[in-house]
């Protein structure tokens, strides 16, 4: 620790300097930390919830590549100037990477480079074509958005088709699905839509060639839906080519006997 005597002594703007280049050595050598990243940086998704560990476990392989990430939701509500922490980690983490968030607040005072941000409606799918003509097709998908459930799985219909093969749909905070504020049901075996009883729907596709129907004709998530990955409060769903077929059944019937 430097002498609180030596300490006045030292240009004000010097010590900005030297405290600017310490926080960019720290970030630097902590660069492929999510934990690290997402406390300096000030996000929820390390500390108030634990969303980070699981993104690292997902995410890792892509650091290096020159992709495009869109997170619905910027965070810090009706304040202009507030929010997007999120966003700065994965700028951070992916380091060639576009990064664009998607609010219905305007919090275009938190763009810088390679950060690009749009006012407007997870629900608007007018808007959200609009908005895909300049991204073009995305890599990874975020939704930290309305957490309404009406709005997440409208939001996923529209969207994952959007999504480049290979790509990563996210979705957090699905304890939504459980709160009626939300357009959740406290009734865990409910048979109302809700978050979590939609994507659990999902998960039976992944297995469709297993269907003893020979007129059952796959969905687009179906043949599109390559694994999905459920932990507390989030869901990772990967986009690819579910083509594998039956080891025993033949177009969704059994085999006939000689």
């Amino acid at each position: 620790m430097v002498p609180k005597k030596i300490k006045t002594q030292i240009p004000k703007a010097w010590r900005y300097k030297v405290k600017s280049y310490y926080n960019s050595l720290r970030i630097n050598l902590n660069s492929k930390n999510l934990d690290r990243l997402g406390s300096y940086y000030g996000t929820d998704k390390f500390g108030t919830h634990f969303y980070t560990k699981h993104y690292s476990q997902h995410f890792h392989k892509f650091r290096s590549e020159n992709l495009k990430l869109l997170e619905i939701g910027v965070g810090g509500y009706n304040n202009p100037n507030k929010g997007g922490e999120s966003l700065r980690m994965w700028k951070r983490y992916f380091r060639h990477a576009s990064i664009f968030g998607l609010d219905i607040y305007d919090k275009s005072n938190l763009e810088e480079k390679r950060i690009k941000i749009y006012q407007g409606s997870q629900v608007d799918f007018v808007f959200l074509n609009r908005m895909l003509k300049e991204i073009g097709s995305l890599d990874i998908i975020i939704d930290d958005g309305s957490h309404l459930n009406e709005h997440v799985i409208e939001t996923f219909n529209f969207l994952f088709e959007k999504l480049n093969p290979g790509g990563i749909y996210v979705i957090e905070d699905v304890q939504t699905s459980y709160w009626p504020k939300f357009g959740g049901c406290l009734d865990r075996n409910t048979s109302e839509v809700t978050i979590m009883t939609y994507f659990k729907s999902l998960v039976d596709g992944l297995n469709y060639a297993e269907f003893i129907d020979p007129k059952s004709e796959p969905s687009y998530f179906d043949l599109n839906i390559l694994s999905m990955h459920f932990y507390h409060n989030m869901i990772f769903i990967y986009k690819g080519a579910n083509t594998e077929k039956s080891n025993f059944l033949i177009n969704n019937n059994y085999p006939e006997k000689d």
